[in-house]
């Protein structure tokens, strides 16, 4: 078996058993990124000198010792560039660690490359990048989601045996649905966000991309927990997430919410997801139907809270301190103005423009009050909701990746990719997409997703739900033939 192909559980017998060393799995993996990324683009940089540095004196019998992680280029890993995927930040090196990174370095794993990503992880497609559009391993014509979508495609490719990425929308599970690949977004405040570039602060949340629901797993039991600095994360006590993965769905119950399952979805997608949902019933699961009532309004409230919280992080970045600078400005509103309109691109200059509409005097309590107002609602569903289920299940996407260039001229088209990922954000609750079949379109094989959502702070029964169903399935075990 090629060792790319392993999953973190695979590779740590390997390397436990000394049959392999850390440095082979770097070097497996820096043959397997130069034979197929040009086809893939899912990464922006790569430092394997460094990483072999840290491949040397790798503990293995550490929780992740000598596991090789790619991180996407929006969390902080110092010495290394952090530029989001923008012109603006071009040349820019982390002086620091996130705290999510000296976690992995403290359990023995090993950063080594940065992936691609939407520009300031505003997108839905990779499409936004302003380096380069990543391309989806099952079909190099479409597109890999976003915006994580990097950290999606090289797990899918089996060029990383796991990465990280954050989702404010569902920049973790829509590109994990269509790539093929398992996508957690754990709790808002069970992740620390310092090191990680904001983007909306109350929806933005870190979270692991791997092969199998196990390895998820592994990587929350090292990245979870409170952060002293980062005053939103919050104490909850952190389980191991493994220990119950083997447990069964006896008296488990799962919500169908009827919300979810409506008109326009692909039938295809329609038609796995409830084969899903019957294969759950055969485990054992207690299937019922429940409502949240509130989810037509889910895209509209988060693009006006994601907006606005954007318009204020990035005012942060005018070319005074780091990142690009206007040559031959006439006075400092010029460099400001110029500065910005060069280093934005299209997608983020839109959200800036949005988020200050809506937060400007004489807007602020017609759209963003009310919208703040909206979201209780979105939460209080949910709420009533996990009062009688124990998570709910629905699809990840509407649909299977589409082509490159097909959205590009229709932003709100393009907005409602993330239509049954939204409102887990704007809730706060956890939430993963693992494989769960495929669709044929036009003669190729895509991947469809499954999403589970669960209780605020309720990640080890959301992984033992996902892993049940995986490991009864094989979707999980199919690769990409790139």
């Amino acid at each position: 078996m090629e060792l790319t192909l392993f999953s973190i559980s695979g590779l740590q017998e390997k390397l436990r058993a000394k049959e392999i060393s850390p440095i082979e799995a770097l070097q497996a993996l820096e043959q397997r990124i130069a034979s197929v990324d040009e086809r893939v683009q899912g990464y922006l940089s790569r430092d394997f000198e460094a990483a072999m540095a840290l491949a040397k004196n790798a503990d293995v019998s550490l929780p992740l010792g000598g596991v090789p992680i790619a991180i996407k280029d929006v969390i902080n890993v110092q010495g290394e560039p952090c530029t989001c995927a923008s012109k603006i930040l071009r040349g820019y090196i982390a002086p620091y660690d996130a705290t999510v990174i000296a976690r992995l370095k403290s359990a023995g794993a090993i950063p080594f490359g940065r992936t691609n990503m939407d520009e300031f992880a505003m997108g839905s497609s990779t499409e936004n990048s302003g380096v380069k559009p990543t391309l989806n391993p099952w079909d190099t014509t479409r597109i890999p989601g976003g915006s994580s979508g990097g950290s999606a495609a090289v797990v899918a490719a089996d060029e990383a045996f796991a990465a990280l990425g954050s989702d404010t929308g569902g920049s973790i599970r829509q590109p994990a649905a269509l790539c093929g690949c398992v996508g957690l977004k754990p709790s808002y405040g069970r992740i620390s966000r310092f090191g990680l570039v904001a983007f909306a602060s109350s929806l933005d949340q870190i979270g692991p991309f791997t092969k199998t629901v196990r390895d998820a797993a592994l990587l929350m039991n090292v990245i979870s927990g409170r952060d002293p600095q980062d005053s939103t994360s919050l104490g909850e006590p952190v389980p191991d997430y493994t220990a119950k993965l083997n447990d069964d769905l006896k008296g488990v119950k799962l919500g169908m919410p009827r919300e979810y399952f409506i008109e326009g979805i692909d039938p295809q997608v329609d038609q796995a997801v409830r084969d899903a949902v019957k294969h759950y019933e055969s485990l054992g699961a207690e299937i019922v139907e429940v409502s949240l009532p509130h989810t037509e309004h889910a895209v509209g409230v988060y693009y006006i809270i994601a907006t606005a919280e954007a318009s204020a992080n990035l005012a942060r970045f005018d070319g005074v301190r780091y990142g690009h600078r206007a040559s031959g400005v006439k006075d400092l509103l010029d460099h400001y103005g110029r500065t910005r309109e060069e280093g934005f691109g299209p997608e983020v200059k839109r959200r800036i423009i949005l988020g200050t509409y809506v937060l400007s005097s004489g807007y602020y309590d017609a759209y963003y009050l009310r919208a703040q107002k909206v979201r209780t609602l979105i939460r209080d569903d949910f709420t009533r909701a996990f009062e009688n289920v124990d998570a709910i299940v629905c699809p990840t996407s509407p649909e299977p990746a589409f082509k490159i260039g097909e959205r590009s001229d229709d932003p709100l088209k393009m907005y409602l990719a993330d239509i049954f990922t939204i409102a887990a954000n704007l809730a706060g609750i956890c939430g993963i997409s693992i494989p769960c079949g495929f669709a044929s379109v036009d003669g190729k094989k895509l991947p469809i997703g499954l999403q589970l959502l669960g209780k605020p702070f309720d990640e080890a029964n959301l992984l033992k739900i996902a892993h049940v169903y995986e490991q009864s399935t094989d979707w999980h075990k199919q690769r990409p033939e790139i």
